[in-house]
């Protein structure tokens, strides 16, 4: 099973690759959750939130390609119900337009019936991103502040 997000955000892409990367920005939209890693190729990243009680998540950087492509191998950990789930994959890619990029997200490699808690949070998610990026805003919806601290 897939899950394909897509947005147009006005933004440059290196911009937007920054605040997919960055630990500070990503966790001003990313529910609270910083993601470290040095963005490498074969790389581990981790997902994790002071409030949070242990890592959210973590896994591979399979394709680090900036700014235009990340490709990662996941496997969330913020509840039993997920950790479960087993390993997942994340492609986020960047596409100039105009004055714009297009962002598309492919959450994949999910089992048919996958838990919804590995996929539902990325509307909010990118939204959280599109907002930050274009207004300097954060995005205040309960979800996008579970781990800030708020």
């Amino acid at each position: 099973m897939e899950k394909v997000f897509e947005l147009y955000i006005r933004t440059t892409p290196e911009r937007l690759w920054e605040a997919i990367t960055d630990p500070e920005i990503r966790s001003k939209y990313n529910f609270g959750a910083r993601v470290t890693s040095d963005w490498t190729p074969g790389s581990h990243f981790e997902m994790s939130a002071p409030g949070a009680g242990g890592p959210l998540g973590e896994g591979r950087n399979l394709e680090v390609d900036p700014p235009r492509r990340l490709v990662q191998s996941m496997v969330a950990l913020w509840s039993d119900e997920v950790k479960s789930e087993g390993p997942t994959r994340v492609t986020w890619e960047i596409e100039p337009v105009g004055d714009s990029c297009r962002l598309t997200v492919t959450h994949d490699e999910l089992r048919e019936g996958a838990d919804d808690q590995l996929y539902g949070g990325w509307p909010m998610v990118l939204s959280g991103l599109k907002t930050w990026l274009e207004t300097g805003e954060l995005l205040t919806t309960p979800g996008s502040l579970m781990y800030s601290g708020q």
